[in-house]
């Protein structure tokens, strides 16, 4: 019976692994409005539209249309890979700036 380090050291010596990206199911929507809420087990995310802002009234509908629900460990490698791929926009596109 092989242990850790035997295994370890059999796939060090594969060399780097690939990731092969399958794209076949994908969908894709747009949304322009992203909500967030968790739990202590897990990380839901709510992406949807608004139609129309209009600021005479009191009330914003939004059409929520897509709900991904993540790991704690998924949340924070999204999390980390949002923030470079905005640091990278913004160094070629200059800075967003977000309305309060």
């Amino acid at each position: 019976m092989a242990d850790k380090k035997d295994t370890a050291t059999a796939e060090a010596a594969q060399g780097p692994r690939s990731i092969k990206w399958d794209d076949s199911k994908m969908q894709s929507t747009y949304a322009n409005v992203c909500n967030a809420a968790s739990t202590r087990e897990e990380v839901s995310l709510f992406f949807g539209t608004n139609q129309a802002w209009n600021p005479t009234e009191s009330e914003l509908t939004v059409e929520l249309t897509d709900r991904v629900i993540l790991s704690p460990f998924a949340a924070k490698r999204l999390s980390l890979l949002l923030e470079n791929t905005l640091k990278e926009y913004e160094s070629r596109f200059g800075e967003l700036k977000l309305d309060a």
